[in-house]
């Protein structure tokens, strides 16, 4: 008989599901009965309701790695190979990985071992077999994402402090790119001229490295500063329940630029919530066109659920001009017909308004007034941001080839 191992989802701090490692590296989702019977339920993911807007009760076994929805909880790339290593678990295993991560998962989840089980010996990944907990040294909080980020405390005196271990804080830190120079000062500015061009922006802030406690070793950081964001899915009164639109969608991380464009993002934030939510998108949709950001996939898009049932899109995050970096042509996702971005024109947005059932009036005359807030913006604080040449320059061409941002008409 193989060894089995048990996970309890919470949601809330309420155990609404199990997940269920039956060996062979095959995993096995299922919702609690109370859960399934339970009218008022908390959502846990849009992506769990079926074409009548029922809850999905019958999951596919998956093999090494989870369902999507649960691997999109875990991060990705370097960070995923540091904690694993740190946690001394495979990276592909991704059952475990959770194991390991789900005590400060993104939104209102966690994971714990069913009763208390204890880490199971065929967890480790087979260069390490010593009796010492592995999980006693991992950092212990999980954020999707490629870049070295963490979940970090603040400090008395204005510093952050990453947790060594236990349950992470409430604050992103981001630390410098290993490739690029000045991302932190860049996703700083872009992230300020969002707010200042209208857009819902948590707070955020620049800071010394040499001013976060418990910096990972190893890291090869370029640069002296991090960038943090205060996290909109930890309040005072508790957690608050996100999802991001891989999540949605039920893709993997992989799946991320495939599979989608932004007119069906588009359809479910229409569908799914108000005026004031498809405006919001609307204006990060321009504004990322504008600087240039050709990496807005569908992990950069979220649902957040206030009242634990109704959905919202969520506060933004994850704006930085990338072109300066790696040069592009073409946003991550098509817009509705094009991911072309001299081809992100009046005419697409009405086009993608009208597949995706948005009131085209409210799309057009958003999309005409972030162009205008963007340029007022940026003339006055564009010198007064810690950009460098190279991400103005980029900008400035930027403004050049984009149509929506020289002529806002629909014709």
């Amino acid at each position: 008989m193989p060894d089995v191992s048990t996970l309890n989802v919470l949601l809330y701090g309420e155990h609404i599901g199990t997940i269920t490692y039956v060996g062979g590296e095959r995993t096995l989702f299922a919702f609690t009965d109370a859960y399934i019977k339970d009218a008022q339920r908390p959502l846990l993911s849009l992506g769990f309701k079926d074409a009548f807007g029922e809850l999905i009760t019958e999951f596919a076994p998956t093999k090494v790695k989870l369902l999507p929805w649960f691997s999109n909880l875990l991060p990705e790339g370097h960070l995923r190979k540091y904690l694993a290593e740190r946690a001394r678990v495979n990276q592909t295993r991704e059952f475990f990985l959770l194991w390991v991560l789900g005590r400060d998962l993104p939104g209102a989840v966690t994971v714990q071992p069913a009763d208390g089980e204890a880490w199971p010996p065929e967890a480790h990944d087979g260069h390490d077999r010593t009796t010492e907990n592995p999980r006693t040294n991992a950092l212990r909080f999980s954020l999707a994402g490629v870049q070295l980020k963490f979940s970090a405390m603040e400090g008395a005196r204005g510093g952050l402090t990453i947790p060594v271990r236990g349950v992470g804080g409430d604050w992103i830190v981001k630390l410098p790119s290993r490739e690029f120079e000045g991302v932190p000062e860049n996703e700083f500015s872009m992230m300020t001229l969002a707010r200042l061009t209208g857009m819902d922006v948590p707070a955020i802030q620049l800071i010394d490295i040499n001013a976060i406690g418990n910096l990972p070793e190893g890291a090869n950081l370029r640069g002296t500063q991090a960038f943090a964001i205060q996290r909109f899915d930890r309040l005072a009164s508790g957690p608050v329940h996100i999802e991001d639109f891989a999540q949605i969608f039920g893709l993997y991380p992989d799946d991320k630029y495939k599979k989608a464009t932004m007119r069906r993002i588009a359809h479910v934030i229409g569908a799914e919530g108000q005026d004031a939510d498809i405006a919001e998108f609307v204006r990060r949709l321009v504004f990322n066109a504008l600087i240039g950001n050709a990496d807005m996939h569908l992990k950069n898009w979220s649902l957040i659920y206030p009242d634990k049932r109704s959905a919202a899109i969520a506060p933004a995050y994850d704006f930085v001009s990338t072109t300066p970096y790696i040069k592009d042509e073409t946003s991550a996702l098509k817009v509705s017909r094009s991911a072309r971005f001299d081809e992100f024109t009046m005419d697409e947005l009405a086009h993608m308004a009208g597949k995706a059932r948005l009131p085209e009036k409210l799309v057009l005359d958003t999309a005409a007034e972030t162009v205008a807030l963007f340029h007022q913006h940026w003339k006055a604080e564009a010198k007064n941001l810690p950009l460098t040449k190279a991400v103005i320059a980029a900008i400035e061409h930027q403004l050049k080839i984009v149509p929506l941002a020289t002529n806002t008409d629909k014709a």
